[in-house]
């Protein structure tokens, strides 16, 4: 049995955690007076794109972070009730999905018969939008380490045993569920449209089994669009079985490819269309890609003068900035981007994407 913890012990431990108690809110309050005002430099900023006003230094946090190097928590030497362990939130995997467009919709994917067959449907369909090869294959270099596969799941690989899932993320892109949700609230017309040319150059079962396919999409695109067009309402669907059922449409030959070209598509339009006519470059793109389009064109859009002094934290909540340790290492905007380029370039050797290359 263990022993009681004397009073010299214990008088050690609640003046050891008076100083860390101390430290951690001194930290805080810093803390939280930097991130607010992070919170209202963008909205700052925000309001400036809007009234079509240049935005300058001036409009940023120009110093990092504060970070916590304070005193330790100090372990209680004294019995403590025991708590029952907070339960992890389960994420669901690609059986889930596919469980769930069964179920749902009575809808199985149409996979390939071959890797090789998926990136050249991909290839075709982004080629088809206007994406060039730099951009498809840098990106999907950079999203899956150069020889990620049709279904791969973020976290999860075949190498590591008892990998555990870190998000929905799937696919050249990494589509998260409520990634496809919106997509296809947004592109499910052209999706349609672009099944059904493909359609009409089938017969017999194979016309018969692509028109069964776009029926199933029809009723997926209008679940989608039963909710206001937002990413909080389309996240709201995306955590239902309905939503998984649809995130299940990444893996399948036909639409998989639609879902991740419009993806990165979505970005070059809002670029285009927020007056930015440069071509972007595939690590611009992914800043979009991985920060969303507003907050990655404010990046994109940065002077490279600007990109060497602003911090990257100013792009970030600050639970997320945290929890990114590329983020506070590569801290600048400059940093980051360049060390995106760095993977993308190693990356692009890998033989997956030499594959997805090759395929354009």
């Amino acid at each position: 049995m263990a022993q009681a913890a004397t009073p010299t012990v214990i008088a050690d431990y609640r003046r050891r955690l008076k100083a860390y108690e101390e430290a951690r809110a001194a930290f805080e309050e810093d803390a939280g007076a930097y991130w607010n005002a992070i919170a209202e430099k963008r909205r700052i900023r925000n309001a400036k794109r809007r009234n079509r006003q240049p935005v300058t230094l001036d409009d940023y946090v120009l110093v990092r972070p504060p970070l916590y190097d304070g005193p330790k928590r100090p372990v209680n030497p004294e019995p403590e009730e025991e708590r029952s362990p907070r339960r992890r939130k389960s994420i669901p995997v690609v059986a889930d999905f596919l469980r769930a467009a069964a179920e749902q919709f009575q809808f199985a994917p149409q996979r390939p018969k071959s890797e090789v067959d998926f990136k050249r449907a991909y290839a075709r369909v982004a080629r088809a939008y206007g994406l060039t090869k730099e951009q498809a294959v840098r990106v999907y270099s950079f999203e899956t380490g150069g020889n990620g596969n049709h279904d791969m799941q973020s976290g999860l690989s075949t190498s590591r045993p008892g990998s555990r899932a870190i998000s929905t993320a799937i696919g050249y892109n990494q589509l998260l569920t409520t990634n496809s949700v919106e997509l296809l609230a947004e592109q499910g017309d052209d999706i349609l449209r672009a099944l059904g040319e493909k359609a009409a150059r089938l017969s017999g079962p194979q016309r018969a089994a692509a028109e069964r396919k776009i029926a199933m999409v029809k009723r997926m695109v209008a679940y989608a669009r039963s909710a206001p067009d937002t990413w909080s309402a389309h996240q709201k669907l995306a955590d239902t079985p309905k939503g998984w059922a649809i995130h299940a449409l990444v893996l399948d030959i036909d639409v998989g490819p639609l879902l991740q070209t419009h993806k990165l598509l979505t970005s070059i339009i809002f670029a285009r269309n927020k007056g930015y006519a440069r071509p972007l470059t595939a690590a611009e793109l992914e800043m979009m890609n991985l920060t969303g389009d507003g907050t990655g064109l404010d990046m994109v859009t940065m002077p490279q003068a600007m990109r060497e002094r602003v911090p990257t934290a100013n792009f970030f909540q600050r639970r997320g900035y945290e929890r990114n340790p590329v983020a506070i290492r590569y801290d600048t905007v400059a940093k980051l981007l360049a060390v995106t380029d760095a993977r993308m370039d190693s990356n692009s050797a890998k033989p997956g994407a030499r594959e997805l290359a090759a395929a354009f």
